[in-house]
């Protein structure tokens, strides 16, 4: 709810809520209360039968924090708090992969009905084929977390879980639009030694349905339908929007025509004509860690966030600004040559950017908080301002000049002005506070900071500064050691730099 607030003062209008993966069901569903039994407890497990396994620091016992989930109550609450807010709830059902906390849970409730001789009820919801040995490994290395869609439970389940959140949505007086059902990382291998599956493709049309990864199409063409039938659209990650096939024998994924992983795939869809919300990795993944240090929090799989990245990203012509790779090394733009570019018609299907803030890895309220701000700026900043001029413009040398006085303007506005507010509303967030750039140059050592505002103090006897050091005003003389470190208006400070 403190993120809510925070988002509703930076007009950020939609809350994606990614509720459901591998690990753990976090929303409470009464019809299937596995979901929240087995699909939510975690700790040490061989099989996964009774709860799932402990990971990222659960521990054995069951009885720890991330065994824990919302209730239909607390969803319905938050769901109040948003409308109040003017924010829409989108609610995600990771399907057919990333399900295992699902699949396991309807594998228990499976095995519990079958043992009370109730075969049929047993069946309604199962998610996977007891026979199936396909041999595939997922992003996240398990080789059990795809839904079976050949399995008739695969669609009674979602089917169930759509209409409770339309039920829950329409207790709070939010209308449900769509419902996110996933789509992503379905590695290359699932369904292939499934007894159903491979009688369900036998079963198909074979000018539609050749191979095993056609049944895809079969998947998405019926989720497609239950959603349709309740008055909703299909929203997903871009797999949706993709099919496997083959050239000279290598498996490819290529654009679906049907639905409609490279860098123009967003705009290819848009200028196709299908709605698309952008939120690249390399810009808007806000649980990226700021920079390479033992100390911060955060991944850096996908490179390295700041504020700058979600600043600097251009949605109507992301290739313009695409200028490193996730290293920081620059990339030869002979790499983007040949790419698609957005349309004029295209423009009108880019209908939104997004932050993603993924969770498995923070620990507390104060490491989202801090992974979220000052990003989150940056993300309202370029998704209601104008679009720039410095982005637009062919004249290079111009763009870099109307670039650098946007930055200007933007960095004094949010280390004068914004988290100077935020220090204070809702008791305060726990932003990061960039750390500082120094050096030596001709015996003294000089610093700066990427968001003005914010004092730098300094000390030359080998301690740590705090905020009774003394202030860095201009260049320090010193032939020793200089530790520096800036301070909010709170007094909190930044990580210490060293100078030798």
């Amino acid at each position: 709810m403190r993120v809510l607030n925070w988002m509703a003062m930076y007009k950020l209008n939609k809350l994606h809520f990614h509720f459901s993966e591998d690990d753990a069901w976090r929303v409470e569903i009464p019809a299937l209360p596995e979901l929240t039994t087995v699909g939510v407890q975690r700790g040490h497990t061989l099989d996964s039968k009774e709860h799932m396994p402990s990971a990222y620091g659960s521990g054995g016992n069951t009885n720890n924090p991330q065994s824990s989930f919302y209730t239909r109550a607390d969803y319905i609450e938050i769901l109040r708090f948003a409308k109040n807010r003017h924010i829409e709830v989108i609610p995600e059902i990771e399907t057919p992969g990333h399900a295992r906390a699902a699949i396991k849970a309807m594998d228990a409730r499976y095995r519990r009905l079958m043992q009370e001789g109730k075969e049929a009820e047993a069946k309604k919801y199962l998610l996977s084929d007891p026979d199936d040995k396909s041999i595939y490994l997922s992003a996240q290395n398990f080789r059990d977390n795809v839904m079976c869609v050949a399995q008739p439970g695969v669609y009674t389940f979602i089917a169930t879980a759509v209409d409770a959140f339309i039920d829950m949505h329409k207790e709070a007086g939010m209308p449900l639009k769509t419902i996110h059902v996933g789509g992503d990382e379905v590695p290359q291998g699932v369904w292939e030694k499934s007894p159903i599956a491979q009688n369900l493709l036998a079963a198909l049309p074979k000018e539609k349905f050749k191979q095993t990864s056609d049944l895809w199409i079969y998947y998405w063409e019926k989720v497609h339908a239950i959603l349709k039938e309740r008055g909703l659209y299909v929203s997903g990650w871009e797999e949706i929007g993709m099919r496997e096939s083959k050239v000279n024998g290598n498996r490819v994924m290529m654009v679906n025509p049907e639905f409609a992983n490279n860098e123009d795939l967003p705009y290819r869809l848009a200028n196709g004509g299908y709605k698309v919300v952008l939120c690249p990795v390399s810009n808007l993944y806000f649980d990226l860690a700021y920079q390479k240090h033992f100390d911060e929090v955060g991944y850096y799989w996908g490179g390295f966030v700041d504020i700058d990245k979600a600043f600097y990203f251009i949605p109507y012509d992301y290739l313009k600004n695409t200028a490193v790779d996730r290293f920081g090394v620059p990339i030869d733009p002979k790499l983007l040559q040949g790419k698609d570019k957005l349309t004029d018609y295209g423009k009108g299907n880019i209908v939104g950017i997004q932050g993603e803030l993924w969770s498995e890895n923070i620990r507390s309220a104060a490491d989202l908080e801090y992974l979220a701000f000052p990003k989150m700026l940056g993300l309202a900043e370029r998704a209601w301002a104008v679009d720039p001029e410095w982005a637009t413009t062919t004249d290079e040398n111009r763009s870099k000049t109307l670039y650098n006085d946007a930055w200007s303007v933007f960095v004094n506005t949010v280390g004068k002005q914004e988290l100077f507010k935020l220090n204070y509303y809702q008791g305060g967030v726990n932003f990061r506070i960039p750390t500082l750039g120094a050096k030596r140059v001709d015996g003294k050592v000089l610093a700066n900071i990427q968001l003005p505002g914010m004092q730098i103090r300094y000390t030359t006897d080998g301690t740590e500064p705090t905020v009774n050091s003394p202030l860095y005003t201009s260049p320090i003389v010193s032939t020793g050691i200089v530790k520096l470190r800036a301070f909010d208006s709170r007094g909190r400070g930044s990580r210490t730099v060293e100078i030798e």
